[in-house]
């Protein structure tokens, strides 16, 4: 949206590179690097404008995805190892963590961001939920893919919402009865994830 507004408004020439990279790391974020369905042509016809206008992409790429702290890598070990629960009878993966984990490897807001995704490049998997334990409310991720729709599923379950395969909630109740209200959930959701 900000770069057409930029472009329809007859400023396309204002785009400076440092407005170049950070509109380029929204649609990045936004698309999911261009994996998701909803990527239609004009979201490549913008990056290939940015490109075109100079912008750097494995730079940004890197920034992005090639800068952490090694404690957050062996957080993302340990929550795969560790919290991760497979229900292939339901194509269902749950990642739940707690508080101890976020404390023991000084995880802050942000650094668990793209753990959701990884179970989705289970084989069969069509619905991952995220529960991480936070002081005040426990939050949850969900990514699907297909014909899965996790915005009504959050809206239903979990006090949230978002888009289609990509979604959010939360719940005030203890994380393990946070775990078994999805639980619950997911049984009641077989037909729609099989």
């Amino acid at each position: 949206m900000i770069y057409d507004f930029i472009v329809d408004s007859g400023n396309a020439d204002k785009i400076t590179m440092e407005i170049n990279e950070c509109i380029y790391a929204g649609v990045v974020a936004d698309t999911g690097s261009f994996r998701f369905s909803s990527t239609h042509a004009g979201v490549h016809k913008l990056a290939a404008d940015l490109k075109a206008r100079g912008l750097d992409h494995g730079k940004v790429h890197e920034k992005l995805f090639d800068n952490f702290l090694e404690n957050r890598l062996r957080f993302t070990g340990n929550v795969l190892l560790n919290r991760m629960e497979v229900f292939y009878e339901y194509n269902t993966a749950l990642v739940a963590i707690p508080k101890a984990d976020l404390i023991k490897y000084q995880i802050k807001t942000g650094d668990s961001e793209g753990l959701v995704n990884f179970p989705l490049s289970i084989q069969g998997i069509k619905l991952v939920a995220l529960v991480i334990d936070r002081d005040e409310e426990r939050k949850w991720s969900f990514r699907s893919k297909g014909e899965f729709d996790c915005n009504t599923f959050a809206r239903k379950y979990f006090e949230g919402g978002g888009h289609y395969n990509a979604s959010g909630g939360r719940s005030s109740e203890s994380l393990e009865e946070a775990v078994e209200n999805f639980k619950k959930a997911m049984i009641e959701n077989k037909n729609l994830l099989q």
